[in-house]
């Protein structure tokens, strides 16, 4: 994938997410995902092995991002809020290929170097709540739609289920130490309607049809994990 410098806040060069950082961030989660839980993955036969990709991933812990990374099939670079870039934790996510975003504005190098990830075939990871709640998809933003019309590709919705229903004894921010987290991809689908149009109107159309697809998914997950 192309690098595109830019000059931090600290006047430091700071380069695009790499699909190497990506795997590197995988292969982390992967040991600390199993390590400490007990995931329990459902239908990541699912995923398109080449070719672009959004996670659609419901949003109720702080956890379910790297959860998600740690258990897909492929590397993915998820789109997390700049708030969470904050002492070393910043430049780990960085190297390991995370997508840094400014909420507080139209942050255009994030929606850059997002839309060159899916250019360059890889897997973005999206949290189209906008921030962590109830984790239902009720309400959805349009950027989902905005990312999945303009990069081509298909959006598979991704089920966390179990992250958020228990605290743990030692770390109340996290669920309980080798408690079981269920993990459940659907089938891909794309979110326009053929037309190629990318208007304000084929935008909401197309977030219309993003929810109804993803509220169907998540009530198919809780029917199959019985949560």
């Amino acid at each position: 994938m192309r690098r595109h410098p830019r000059r931090g806040e600290a006047g430091r060069e700071v380069t695009a997410p790499t699909e190497r950082g990506a795997e590197i961030g995988r292969r982390i989660g992967v040991g600390l995902m199993y390590g400490l839980w007990k995931p329990r993955v459902l239908g990541s036969w699912k995923v398109p092995a080449t070719g672009p990709v959004i996670f659609a991933v419901n949003h109720s812990h702080n956890i379910d991002g790297p959860m998600v990374i740690g258990v897909a099939p492929r590397a993915s670079h998820f789109l997390v809020k700049k708030e969470a870039f904050v002492g070393p934790l910043g430049p780990f996510m960085r190297a390991v290929g995370q997508v840094e975003v400014d909420r507080s504005t139209a942050d255009r190098t994030a929606v850059t170097r997002a839309l060159d990830i899916l250019k360059g075939g890889g897997v973005l990871g999206i949290f189209p709540e906008g921030s962590r709640g109830e984790g239902d998809f009720a309400a959805l933003r349009a950027g989902l739609a905005y990312f999945a019309v303009r990069g081509g590709a298909p959006i598979v919705p991704v089920a966390v289920l179990g992250s958020s229903e228990k605290s743990g004894r030692l770390i109340k921010a996290l669920p309980p130490l080798r408690s079981r987290v269920d993990v459940v991809f659907g089938d891909p689908f794309d979110a326009g309607d053929g037309s190629g149009r990318r208007t304000r109107k084929a935008l909401d159309e197309a977030t219309e049809r993003i929810q109804k697809q993803l509220a169907a998914h998540l009530d198919d997950a809780r029917r199959l994990t019985g949560r």
